[in-house]
């Protein structure tokens, strides 16, 4: 029972966790980053500010949140560690858990401290959004994978396969590449909204370079759909990861459309925080099916299954 209980409450931190990124990205997309001030982590300076703008009752919310997604990450962690055994690999992912939601609470304040907020359209903002989104796919990683383990998912095999942890390493970055520019993308959106539709996409080159690399994320996404959906095909040759192959499949296209109505729409408030969820599923899935394809194969599957590297051959 305690341990239905725990993996029940991992899966809940994930959801959750989920539902704070999508709320950081309304804040980032009503310019309410600022709400608080330069304070940190009190909100102009009080505790419990009972004054101030919508940004700053968005900012503050936010805040508590976040506050609370630290609790939350922190008991599950604490609680994996006294309840299951020394070597098991969902104590690691639960540990790399707790470390992330802090240095994901850094780089928010880190945010608000030198003032990347706003109307700020610096160098220094567009890295640490970046930084912000890799940082927080890892968070989603580590917490989908302690959920997993914790219901008895599928563990890795060890010695890891060489080819298919190749294959695997290479659809993660390709994910993690292009959500980073999606990031800055959507920093470029909030700041400097498109006047016309194809602007940041032709030969002029004077602008700001927000606008100057709003046609990259596009090509990325593409690109590492393609790529994504190629894997998820070629890798599920060795037979296992077929429903969680077909939702990396499925949102992978459905992200695609997405962005083609985002950039059409001229990337509204709600269809980013859209995009952005669709982002965060695909990555969730994407993560569950490489540790499907790298986990040890049953003796049926082993008996059909092609060599390792043999599965991710063109």
């Amino acid at each position: 029972m305690t341990a239905t209980r725990l993996a029940r409450f991992a899966w809940f931190t994930l959801a959750y966790i989920v539902a704070v990124v999508l709320f950081g990205a309304v804040v980032r997309a009503t310019d309410s980053g600022a709400g608080c001030g330069s304070n940190w982590p009190t909100c102009r300076g009080e505790v419990l500010p009972l004054e101030g703008s919508a940004k700053t009752a968005i900012e503050f919310t936010h805040r508590t949140t976040s506050f609370l997604a630290v609790v939350f990450v922190v008991t599950l962690a604490v609680w994996v560690l006294r309840t299951r055994p020394k070597g098991d690999v969902v104590r690691v992912a639960a540990v790399a858990s707790g470390i992330l939601i802090f240095t994901e609470a850094l780089i928010g304040a880190a945010l608000v401290v030198f003032g990347w907020t706003e109307d700020d359209a610096s160098t220094g903002r567009a890295i640490s959004i970046a930084v912000h989104l890799v940082n927080t796919f890892l968070l989603l990683a580590s917490l989908s994978l302690t959920a997993w383990w914790l219901g008895d998912g599928a563990r890795p095999q060890r010695p890891l396969p060489r080819g298919r942890l190749r294959a695997v390493a290479i659809g993660a970055g390709a994910l993690v590449i292009t959500g980073a520019f999606g990031a800055i993308t959507a920093l470029g959106d909030t700041l400097l909204p498109e006047e016309r539709l194809t602007e940041g996409f032709g030969p002029d080159w004077t602008g700001t370079f927000l606008v100057r690399l709003r046609w990259v994320h596009p090509i990325v996404a593409v690109a590492a759909a393609l790529l994504v959906i190629w894997m998820a095909r070629s890798l599920l040759a060795a037979g296992r990861g077929a429903r969680l192959a077909r939702l990396v499949e499925g949102v992978a296209v459905i992200q695609l459309f997405a962005g083609v109505i985002n950039v059409a729409l001229k990337a509204p408030v709600w269809m980013q925080v859209v995009h952005l969820l669709l982002a965060d599923v695909l990555w969730i899935g994407f993560v569950l099916f490489a540790v499907e394809v790298l986990a040890p194969p049953d003796r049926a599957e082993a008996a059909s299954a092609p060599a390792d590297g043999e599965a991710v051959a063109a």
